[in-house]
């Protein structure tokens, strides 16, 4: 098999994104993270521009990708304009970065170099020539990233090759064809990167943008004509719409073009580099990204998980283990017997026709009344267990109340919560106050004071999201709401729900539920490891 070159830049062109910022931590960690997958090239920065790049150069300089081919790349920009090489500040940085690779951006647009940069095209190619010559004569080697290319193909084809030329000529050992304003179509990136790789010696890649939602398509056409090399971002993270989506790319050049890429069984922790990346920016994972998403491979209506049952291939393309992912069964008011069949073995329970049937009545039903379960799979597991008679409760709430003062101070006025709750646990009355950032706040602190005396693994419990929806707006202020809680532990993630007129109530009702899942979750996990 081919083996196509995959360069992340996540941590520079990623952390262009609106909202999207990385500690020089997070940049280590994660550089360190992509070399276990073995991503050919990591881009780390823009040495020149601020101390937290500079630091992690200076950091990766101790680290050693042992078994990884991942090489750590520095970004940089041509000499500017007027400038001797020897007195370029952002050249000299790149050097002081010992970075092994400097990959080198510069104008290949006729546009570009005379509206924008404003020089002759000369001088423009004397730029790309004294800063790669100049890069390659301190010993580095030098990717040279053409900015522009499909548009300058388009304006002027003549000068973009000499552009091409020129880096080639000066040493560079890559040249990068970007479509930098991601407008560029899928047939034209094709029959461009095809002419051109005729036309050169050395290996082409590829940086794609995503404003027409082409990126990982134009990648993809990009390596059908000859590209190498492959540049883009994890989760395509990037300015404006973002970049080429390196976890598509990586899972469609493997699982469906025969390419080889990263290193052996990688692709099958590309949702867990998807989950990690998100996490450490602080981002909720979009349901349904391609591939890694927690909707991927998700089946609702009944038909559809009837045939899956069957087949999985009816309505899945590749097997979620192939990249990491699973499969889920989602249980609704579309649902038909099939679902429950299929969540069967999942949570645990036979398959007994007459509890199937009580289980899809009890969902109906519950939904008619604003309940839904596609995001709140561990209040289904509870409401099975119920359904199966199984069912047997941590704690009983005897009463909780929720407190709200509010005090003006001048202009400012500010409001003050506190929740009391009062439970039984093992026989024994439990009796707790806490003050909170709101009423959910306070009762989860409240009950989290409860609880962990008897139960000390809720240490480990943490509500990762909130969502209230209002179902019946038409009722006013009399509307029922729903409140969607998600949770995680040290092993997994859930969800529970609740609804009621009161959202105070309706999230007390999600909130107990999470509670109660992750303590019938943890006696579960410790009954099959006591039977194996």
């Amino acid at each position: 098999m081919k083996h196509i070159e995959l360069y992340d830049t996540t941590l520079r062109d990623g952390s262009q994104a609106e909202g999207i910022s990385f500690s020089l931590h997070d940049k280590c960690q994660v550089a360190e993270h992509l070399a276990r997958l073995g991503f050919d090239f990591v881009e780390g920065g823009y040495p020149a521009s601020n101390d937290k790049d500079r630091g992690f150069f200076q950091h990766m300089k101790s680290v050693s990708f042992e078994g990884s081919p991942t090489k750590i790349c520095a970004f940089g920009m041509t000499r500017r304009k007027g400038v001797n090489v020897q007195d370029d500040t952002g050249l000299r940085a790149l050097l002081d970065s010992e970075a092994p690779i400097i990959t080198m951006v510069g104008k290949s647009s006729s546009f570009q170099v005379v509206d924008i940069l404003r020089c002759t095209k000369q001088e423009n190619l004397d730029m790309i020539h004294d800063s790669v010559s100049f890069l390659r004569s301190a010993g580095r080697e030098v990717f040279f990233d053409a900015e522009h290319a499909f548009d300058g193909f388009k304006e002027d084809p003549g000068y973009l090759l000499e552009c091409l030329r020129t880096a080639e000529a000066a040493g560079a050992s890559r040249i990068i064809l970007c479509d930098t304003n991601g407008g560029s179509m899928p047939t034209e990136i094709y029959a461009i990167v095809k002419k051109l790789v005729s036309e050169l010696n050395v290996p082409l890649g590829i940086h794609c943008h995503n404003d027409c939602e082409l990126a990982v398509a134009n990648s993809l056409a990009a390596v059908e004509a000859g590209a190498a090399q492959v540049q883009g971002c994890i989760n395509g993270f990037g300015e404006r719409c973002g970049n080429a989506n390196l976890i598509s790319i990586a899972a469609n050049l493997a699982l469906k073009m025969g390419y080889d890429v990263l290193t052996p069984g990688a692709i099958q922790s590309l949702t867990d580099c998807s989950r990690f990346l998100y996490e450490t920016v602080n981002i909720k994972a979009p349901a349904n990204q391609p591939y890694v998403g927690k909707s991927a491979f998700a089946h609702k209506g009944g038909m559809h998980v009837s045939a899956v049952n069957r087949n999985s291939r009816s309505y899945e393309h590749i097997h979620p283990t192939e990249v990491g992912n699973e499969r889920r069964i989602l249980v609704s008011e579309l649902s038909g017997r099939s679902n429950i069949v299929a969540m069967a073995e999942k949570h645990h329970i036979g398959n007994d026709s007459q509890l199937m049937e009580r289980i899809l009545e009890d969902v109906v039903a519950r939904e008619s009344l604003g309940y839904t379960y596609e995001a709140a799979d561990g209040s289904f597991d509870l409401l099975v267990r119920k359904c199966s008679g199984e069912m047997r409760s941590h704690f009983d709430v005897l009463k909780y109340h929720v407190n709200l003062t509010g005090r003006n101070k001048g202009d400012e006025s500010r409001i003050y919560t506190e929740a009391i709750v009062k439970l039984r646990v093992q026989n024994e009355t439990l009796y707790e106050v806490a003050d909170g950032d709101g009423p959910v706040n306070a009762l989860d602190s409240a009950l989290r004071k409860a609880l962990i005396r008897h139960y000390p693994q809720l240490k480990n419990l943490q509500l990762l999201d909130y969502k209230v929806r209002v179902i019946n707006s038409e009722a006013g202020t009399a509307a029922n709401v729903r409140v969607i809680i998600e949770s995680k532990d040290e092993t997994g993630t859930w969800g529970t729900v609740g609804v009621s007129e009161n959202v105070v109530e309706a999230s007390w009702i999600a909130l107990t539920d999470s509670f109660e899942y992750k303590l019938f979750k943890d006696e579960r996990q410790q009954a099959s490891q006591n039977e194996n």
